[in-house]
């Protein structure tokens, strides 16, 4: 067996436990408690070193050797020698436990071949996480507080600015920097443009169409979309803050910090994460140190005519949104490739409660026409001719084929072994509590036992969570269970597709029909040509 033993002092000194005090206690420590001989002892000494952190020479050696391998058991004279840091300390203890390193602590008994020991290792590893979330949530705290002050705090630069280093002197007369964004001409003429386009033309489809058809490009020379320009419209970064924007914002619910004084605000706090935002009244907006280019009174306008707007605006119809659409999902544009979307068309001459769509390809519609001049078709003319092509199709190969890809695909298999491999989990968490419960008949300290007890609700949390999605499991083999009923049905109405299919009402059940049998359609509008990709290709 090859012993390293690691000792530390903070100062060159002495007094007290001095680095050849620690290192011969280790000694005769190992040489009284275990039988192995030790051939070899491996010292690792770092004197005049603060425990604060790892960055120890020796200690980095020591390191080093953990991963090569060069060590069976490591051995310290107390726990605060290795580090004084609780997420150090535990980051250091699963390295050893990596690489079957056991460790020693002999002030504090701290011992991995001993079952307690093995237990405290994992009471070591809640305090870590425990740690871990503190700093987190101090960070997030100290974060907010400098929000409020309105200094820039990193991330992408807003379209019109660039992040700049300011250094000033405090009121201590101490050297201070911050981050502040400095206005960027051409950009800001740019927005400048945006909002007079807006106020010209009342409409973000509108504004966009100018600017890509004018050659305008954004932040990172792309093309522009509505989200884009409705984003910059309702930013209070770009607005001079005044008395007005102050009372809008905190009528939104939003927190305002600082004095108008023309300057534009920054936002923080406005999302949980990337999918989720937080709710108004945790949003902060600061008044920032960067000049604001919009006057106040054109911001509120704008910002109440987009409000008006939004309440009486009907929603463009895309690419799975239509109510009528059969072909929503599969239909290519022939010229380009691109996926067809649907519009909303005009009413019927003849009957005014009656409105024709049209499929569209996107690439002509984000590009006005630029980069694909296919034309237009009605929703109902290219349905009924689609449903035509699939009904010259030979339907006994296409159910064989069917059934077949429902027998290769047994989703069920996959499910079950995933139910397994949970409940072996949950069992392993079950026993770990059982073992951890046994050290606690062998514990007679109650702070010990205090930790190994919270050791066991965390423990008992996973389970909990395992046991929750165990139930999900189990609700998703119902769901797939029915769909593949519904798959099975849908083989039945298939082997009477020409007289079932249009028998059939509604809209959502048409399409789940088409789509169980269709890879994808292609359209082209200038040959009038449709090319139908399904699971067969002989024709009767």
């Amino acid at each position: 067996m090859i012993a390293a033993i690691y000792s530390r002092k903070s100062v060159f000194t002495g007094k007290g436990e001095s680095i050849e005090n620690q290192i011969e206690l280790c000694k005769e420590y190992t040489t009284k408690h275990f039988d192995e001989k030790v051939e070899k002892f491996l010292i690792y000494e770092d004197e005049g070193f603060s425990g604060g952190n790892v960055n120890r020479p020796k200690f980095q050696e020591l390191l080093k050797d953990v991963k090569e391998n060069k060590v069976d058991i490591l051995i310290c004279y107390r726990l605060d020698r290795i580090s004084r840091n609780v997420a150090d300390f535990s980051t250091t203890l699963e390295l050893l436990q990596k690489h079957n390193v056991a460790f020693v602590s002999i002030k504090e008994q701290f011992d991995t071949t001993t079952p307690m020991g093995r237990a405290m290792v994992y009471i070591s590893s809640v305090f870590a996480q425990l740690e871990r979330e503190t700093i987190a949530e101090r960070v997030r705290d100290n974060m907010l507080q400098l929000a409020k002050t309105g200094r820039w705090l990193g991330g992408q630069e807003p379209l019109g600015f660039s992040a700049e280093k300011i250094v000033y002197i405090d009121e201590e007369m101490k050297e201070r920097s911050l981050m502040k964004l400095s206005p960027i001409l051409e950009e800001t003429e740019v927005i400048k443009l945006i909002f007079s386009k807006y106020l010209q033309l009342k409409s973000i489809s509108q504004v966009v169409k100018f600017l890509n058809l004018s050659g305008i490009k954004g932040k990172n020379e792309g093309e522009w979309a509505p989200t884009q320009v409705n984003r910059i419209l309702t930013s209070p970064i770009y607005v001079k803050s005044s008395e007005e924007t102050h009372n809008f914002l905190k009528l939104q619910g939003i927190n305002v910090f600082g004095e108008p004084n023309g300057h534009g605000y920054l936002t923080y706090n406005k999302t949980k994460n990337i999918a989720t935002d937080r709710d108004k009244s945790e949003w902060i907006a600061a008044v920032a140190k960067h000049a604001g280019i919009i006057n106040a009174n054109d911001w509120l306008a704008i910002q109440s005519l987009i409000n008006k707007n939004k309440s009486k605006k009907i929603s463009r119809l895309g690419t799975g949104t239509s109510n009528n659409a059969l072909l929503t999902g599969l239909l290519n544009c022939a010229c380009c490739g691109s996926k067809m979307l649907v519009k909303q068309g005009h009413t019927s001459k003849k009957d005014p409660s009656i409105r024709y769509d049209y499929y569209v390809c996107s690439k002509k519609d984000s590009s006005y026409g630029k980069k694909c001049t296919s034309s237009n078709i009605r929703v109902d003319r290219l349905d009924n001719l689609v449903l035509r092509e699939i009904k010259n199709y030979n339907t006994d190969f296409l159910i064989k084929n069917l059934t077949e890809v429902i027998n290769e695909n047994n989703v069920t298999s996959a499910i079950t072994n995933r139910k397994s491999i949970i409940t072996n989990e949950i069992e392993e968490k079950q026993n770990l509590i059982s073992s951890l419960i046994k050290k606690l008949s062998l514990s007679p300290s109650e702070e010990i036992s205090k930790y190994i007890f919270k050791e066991i609700e965390t423990i008992n949390f996973d389970i909990s969570n395992l046991k929750q999605e165990l139930e999900n499991i189990n609700n998703d083999r119902n769901e797939v269970t029915t769909k593949l009923k519904d798959i099975y049905m849908i083989i039945n109405m298939l082997k009477r597709f020409d007289s079932t299919f249009d028998l059939i009402k509604d809209i959502t059940q048409r399409r789940f029909m088409l789509q169980s049998v269709v890879k994808s359609i292609s359209f082209n509008t200038k040959t009038f040509d449709v090319i139908v990709d399904l699971l067969c290709d002989k024709k009767k």
